[in-house]
This record gives structure tokens, C-alpha cells and sequence, in this order.
């Protein structure tokens, strides 16, 4: 009888345990927005980078990617915990499932340090669990080993962006050794076009100009559009307006992760 009580008082403990940790997980910054840094990892800055661009990508597409940063994962597993936000904060539209949660928890103390993607129904077959594994390893966390957190999540994104809108299949990015590799070979090779036409023409100052527009040239050298888009934004938390948060979207468990 005491072995019976025992089971049933350890199972009830058990039980209001999860429970409790599951109200902990914590609801969506207010105002609403895309980039919820719990942890303060992102100046200024990094933050209106990320959430402009990430923001101007959902009102074009209603796909939303959320980051989410946090210092505690509350005792659950990073997957469980990416999921479980995903499902409370309704990521993606209901019905398309066209949601991604990118969950950093960075290193601390001696802790390691953990990255997760999550991907809703609807993006599974567009960034399966293979390619989001890549994402993690090879865009996010060689640079958050350097503490580059911002240059890890803005690759990171830039990556999912770009599958989700077919510039390139999964296959080929698996293949590939990064897809900026292409960026800066094509940089590089216009650099040297426009360095070899400014040598032959010293004599004449604005011969660079007539020869290659100033907006052509300058399309040229911002090809990767990581800086691009953002003048329509000012700094600021409070900059940013017209977005309500998640839209009703669910998570069935694809995704993947790594940490450093």
C-alpha cells in the first residue's frame, strides 16, 4: 500500500512539475516583433537590422521567422522548448503552418552554448531537417564560436529566406559549399573590372563614372542585400509598427540543431 501511495505522490509531483514548467514558457516581447532577445545578445542596432529585414519578409510572404534568445531553456530540451514556443506564440499563418523559430541559447559559464531551428508543417518539405541541420553548423555557429551572433543569425536567415523563395533547392544547398561563396566570387570579379578601368584611366577622373554608373556599380557591390532595405526603418525599439504577431501557425516536430 505505502509502494502504491509512493507511485501516486511521485506521479502527481511529476505532473505539477511539468505543469509549472510549462507556464514559464515566456509569452512574446510587447510590442510584438520578430527578433525577442530575452537575453540582451544584440545591440541596437543588430537588432533593427534583423528585425527590418525579417519584418519586411513577412509582409511581403506572411512567412514568419522568429529569434528568440534566452539565457534559460526552464529543464526542457532545446527542440522541446523551440516547439512549444512556436505552438504557444501561433508562429506562421494558421492553416499554411509557414512559421520557423530560430532558438539561441548562447554559452554561459560553463554551460554550452545551443541553437535550434524549428520549422512549421508548412516549411518542412521547403527546409527539411538535413538543411536545417546545415544552417546550423555551417551559417550560425562558426560564427557564434566568435561571439558573432548577429553575422550567425543574419546568414542564418538569409539562407531560410532564400529557400522559401526557391532561389535555390534544398538539394543544391546541401551541395553547395555556402551560397555566399557565389556573392563574393561575383564582388570580387567586379572589383577587379572596376580597378583594372580606373588604372587605364588616371588621366580622367570621371571616366569610372561614364563607363559604369554610379547605381550600377554600387548594385554590383551590394549583391548579398544584407544592408539593403533598411533605410525605410529608424533605429529604435519603438520604430516599428503594424505587425500583430503570430498568426496561428503549428509545429509538428521538424527541425534540427547543434551546440558550441
Amino acid at each position: 500500500m505505502n509502494k502504491i501511495l509512493s507511485k501516486i505522490v511521485l506521479i502527481f509531483t511529476l505532473l505539477v512539475g511539468f505543469h509549472a514548467n510549462a507556464q514559464e514558457i515566456p509569452s512574446p516581447m510587447s510590442p510584438p516583433r520578430l527578433v525577442n532577445d530575452f537575453a540582451g545578445l544584440l545591440n541596437e542596432t543588430e537588432w533593427n537590422r534583423l528585425e527590418s529585414k525579417l519584418r519586411a519578409y513577412n509582409d511581403s510572404t506572411s512567412t514568419q521567422i522568429y529569434i528568440i534568445v534566452v539565457n534559460d531553456l526552464l529543464g526542457y530540451d532545446i527542440a522541446d522548448y523551440a516547439f512549444r514556443v512556436g505552438e504557444k506564440w501561433g508562429v506562421g499563418q494558421k492553416g499554411k503552418n509557414n512559421g520557423v523559430v530560430i532558438i539561441i541559447k548562447p554559452k554561459v559559464g560553463n554551460e554550452r552554448g545551443q541553437a535550434f531551428v524549428a520549422v512549421g508543417y508548412g516549411m518542412e518539405e521547403i527546409i527539411p531537417d538535413a538543411i536545417t541541420k546545415r544552417i546550423v553548423d555551417q551559417e550560425m555557429i562558426p560564427s557564434f564560436k566568435q561571439n558573432s551572433y548577429y553575422q550567425g543569425l543574419d546568414a542564418a536567415t538569409d539562407v531560410i529566406i532564400d529557400l522559401a523563395q526557391g532561389k535555390y533547392t534544398a538539394d543544391q544547398y546541401q551541395n553547395s559549399e555556402s551560397p555566399i561563396a557565389g556573392i563574393i566570387f561575383i564582388i570580387i570579379f567586379f572589383l577587379i573590372i572596376i580597378l583594372s578601368m580606373r588604372k587605364h584611366n588616371r588621366t580622367n577622373s570621371s571616366s569610372l563614372g561614364k563607363s559604369v554608373p554610379f547605381w550600377i556599380a554600387m548594385s554590383m557591390l551590394g549583391g548579398s542585400g544584407r544592408s539593403s532595405g533598411f533605410g525605410n526603418f529608424s533605429s529604435g525599439s519603438g520604430s516599428f509598427g503594424g505587425f500583430s504577431g503570430g498568426g496561428g501557425g503549428s509545429f509538428g516536430g521538424g527541425g534540427a540543431g547543434g551546440s558550441w
